[in-house]
Parts: structure tokens; sequence; C-alpha cells
């Protein structure tokens, strides 16, 4: 199952990319035996101020055609780190080919579009910045893939 990360912004060269592309080949390697990966960015801007409405439509035309679509929201679902794996091996075994997760905009996503979502998850009550969420949630999937593989990374 092919993962694509559509978020709202870009992100500069910096600790960030650095940490986000670490995690994202490391979730590769170990994904690869897995049915799971590659991962990618996907970076959208509203250039023209058109608003949340505007950055939906922009995440709409990024999406994979057939994806299942997952939010980051903080009205989602907290799950922890094994259901998480969990959560993506079962889409993966029921046929999804492609995972699509959506980081909104400084105002988040669109109603519509996380009314539209087949999923939501939420990395706790506190709002994050866009840019270290993406850091988190790639660390995530890496630490997905290990736990999935059985791998030594997540000791709980």
């Amino acid at each position: 199952m092919r993962v694509t990360i559509c978020a709202v912004g870009r992100l500069r060269a910096g600790s960030e990319k650095i940490l986000i592309d670490d995690y994202l080949a490391r979730f590769d390697r170990t994904g690869r035996a897995l049915g799971l990966g590659p991962a990618r960015v996907v970076e959208v801007e509203d250039r023209k101020g058109g608003g949340m409405a505007a950055e939906a439509e922009l995440l709409r035309r990024a999406l994979p055609k057939g994806a299942l679509i997952c939010t980051l929201d903080e009205r989602g679902k907290m799950l922890t780190s094994p259901a998480f794996a969990n959560r993506i091996a079962d889409w993966r075994d029921s046929g999804r080919g492609d995972l699509a997760i959506l980081i909104g905009g400084a105002d988040g996503l669109d109603p519509a579009l996380r009314a539209g979502a087949d999923f939501s998850i939420s990395f706790g009550a506190m709002v994050w910045p866009h840019m270290l969420v993406r850091v988190m949630l790639c660390e995530q999937l890496y630490r997905a893939a290990t736990i999935l593989a059985g791998g030594p990374y997540h000791r709980a």
C-alpha cells in the first residue's frame, strides 16, 4: 500500500526536512517486505489566499485516485502506536492500494473535506505546528512498520 502525505504549505530545507526524509526512507526499507510503501509527501499551497475551501480543493487534486483518506485533526481518534500500526495493516489487508494522509494549513482542514474522510487521527488535544506534525507522522509511519515487522524499535 502506497502512502501519500498531502500537506498544505511548503517545507523549507532544515532539520524538519532532514527528519522527514530519514523517517520516510526507513519506512520504505522496513515496509517493503510488508507490502507498505513507498511513502511520499505532496505539498500544496494556496497562493491566491482562498482559505480552507481553496486548500481543500488543492488537497483533493493531490489525492491518488481511489485512495483511502485519513485526516490529521484535533477532533480525530487518538490511537496508540500499535493501534495505528494495526489500522494500517487492516487497510492494506483489505486491498487498499493507496493511503492518503491529509495535513491542513494554519486554520486546519475544510469541514467538508474532514466529513468526507474515511478516518481521522488526532495527535492529542493540543494543536501542533503542521511542520512538526509532518515529522511526527513520518516517525509514526516508520514505527508502525517496525511494529508490524516485529522489530525492536518500538518498546512498550
